[in-house]
């Protein structure tokens, strides 16, 4: 595998809930750091949404590799952003055999 430019920061940021001081709590994103990725994109789709139409489009991100484990590892349910544009992580996996790289599977949705 050749090694991927990675020249694209991103920021990771991963999902917390916070007291709304009435009782309940609502879910807030704090950013871990920052990454530099390859990105390429993958297939578009359109479904309804509850304002209207709504894009997604499937991202193979390459980031450095990080142990399982280690918390500088994105993991599901977190997520990368690029200023306003908002990558939902899917699933991480080793790009190589030797853990050199990791391969992530995000969507983007905008309406």
């Amino acid at each position: 595998m050749p090694v991927p430019k990675m020249t694209v920061p991103l920021v990771l940021e991963t999902r917390e809930r916070q007291a709304d001081g009435m009782g309940g709590h609502r879910t807030v994103w704090r950013a871990l750091g920052v990454v530099h990725a390859h990105m390429d994109s993958g297939s578009g789709r359109q479904r309804g949404a509850e304002a209207g139409p709504e894009s997604i489009v499937g991202w193979a991100i390459t980031l450095r590799g990080f142990p399982a484990g280690d918390p500088r590892r994105p993991s599901s349910g977190q997520r990368l952003r690029m200023g306003a544009r908002v990558f939902r992580i899917d699933a991480v996996a080793e790009a190589d055999p030797l853990g050199r790289h990791l391969r992530i599977f995000a969507q983007e949705e905008s309406v």
